[in-house]
């Protein structure tokens, strides 16, 4: 199979607290703006609520009291800087202005870890990132195994990959699809049973799409062992994702399911 070639430069501005994306200048072949790749349509039945950070966006649900989805782009210049979640006036904290949003009684002694949809490592560059990435609207109740096992190794290899492939689209959250029946703290947040990441690479040459769909829990065989494509979690969330791609690449970005090409 030949594989569609995308051009796409890129030229990187620094986000801005809105949660404006980085833009892409149009190439010959695609005019992509990945702002327009950071819209995920999401079934209509899912309470949602849009709420733009510094770096990041949240599709919230403030009856389940955790993200549908986390959705941000990452460049090279994102995955490092002065700031770390050690850093002076960063602590974990409910977002006072959000309906909905957890607390931190809920999480305490709840034997889940308060875990970063959009990581603290890729928000570096900015303080108020760094802050805005700790509020628990960027949370969900996660098993410690997969917060520091599987999930973490995602996570540290997406900054491996935007350093080789160029500037990455991420999109990460929990499967609300699923029945759950765990539940924490006095607002009952339910504990999600499976987590999923999407990432594409349009600068790639040719672009690259992975997902990765992970029990809530030790993960068998580490983070390789979830790759799925990213029809596959299409399928699970509902979500549509990517639907700003030409269709010709689309199609082959959503349906690959290799590991081995990202780590070339």
């Amino acid at each position: 199979m030949v594989i569609a070639m995308l051009l796409v430069a890129v030229a990187v501005v620094a986000l801005v607290p809105t949660g404006s994306a980085v833009k892409s200048e149009p190439s010959d072949t695609c005019n992509v703006d990945f702002t327009d790749l950071e819209k995920i349509s999401i079934p209509g039945a899912l309470t949602n609520e849009m709420l733009h950070y510094e770096g990041f966006t949240v599709a919230f649900n403030a009856e389940a009291h955790q993200p549908n989805y986390v959705v941000w782009t990452l460049t090279p210049e994102h995955t490092d800087g002065p700031y770390t979640r050690n850093s002076s006036d960063v602590n974990f904290a409910p977002d006072a202005r959000v309906n909905g949003c957890a607390t931190l009684a809920d999480y305490k002694r709840s034997g889940f870890d308060r875990g970063h949809m959009a990581p603290a490592a890729d928000n570096k560059w900015s303080l108020e990132a760094m802050k805005d990435c700790h509020y628990l609207t960027n949370m969900c109740p996660q098993d410690n195994k997969l917060n520091a096992g599987a999930w973490a190794t995602v996570e540290k290899n997406t900054r491996k990959w935007v350093e080789r492939h160029g500037t990455l689209v991420i999109v990460a959250g929990p499967v609300l699809s699923d029945r759950l029946t765990r539940t924490i703290g006095q607002s009952e947040i339910p504990v999600p049973e499976r987590f999923f990441k999407v990432i594409l690479a349009p600068e790639a040459n040719p672009p690259m799409g992975i997902g990765f769909i992970m029990p809530n829990s030790y993960v068998e065989g580490g983070a390789q062992s979830t790759v799925v494509s990213i029809d596959q979690v299409e399928a699970v969330t509902g979500f549509d994702f990517f639907a700003a791609l030409p269709d010709s690449i689309e199609n082959i970005v959503e349906s690959q399911n290799s590991i081995r090409i990202w780590n070339k």
